[in-house]
């Protein structure tokens, strides 16, 4: 399955991304069909091309979460933007709530004595 994505390049604290048409199992500095576009995060400057990018989604070629923001924001698809945030972990709250009991209850159990 094809999936377009970004790709970093640039040199450290400096980042810029291709967005890049490959198979979803390489890796996204691996081996590319196509170059779509760039996307410098700094100056918020995208070059796209819009008329292959539509191509390759017609196609049935998938669109990461990330460039699919960016196309929306561009104009080059319509729709909705996703959510990327990644969940929060839940920690466990009950074990803590009865180790704070436990440790009440001897404190209690001097002062009466």
């Amino acid at each position: 399955m094809l999936t377009i994505r970004f790709s970093r390049v640039g040199r450290k604290n400096r980042a810029q991304f291709r967005v890049v048409l490959q198979q979803h199992t390489a890796a996204p500095t691996g081996g590319h069909v196509a170059v779509l576009g760039s996307y410098d995060p700094h100056s918020k400057v995208a070059v796209l091309k819009a008329d292959k990018i539509k191509e390759w989604i017609a196609k049935g070629a998938q669109v990461s979460d990330s460039a699919y923001n960016l196309f929306v924001k561009e104009g080059v698809i319509e729709g909705k933007k996703r959510a990327v945030k990644m969940e929060k972990p839940v920690a466990p709250e009950a074990p803590v709530e009865e180790a704070k009991a436990e440790e009440a209850a001897p404190v209690e159990e001097v002062k009466e004595a």
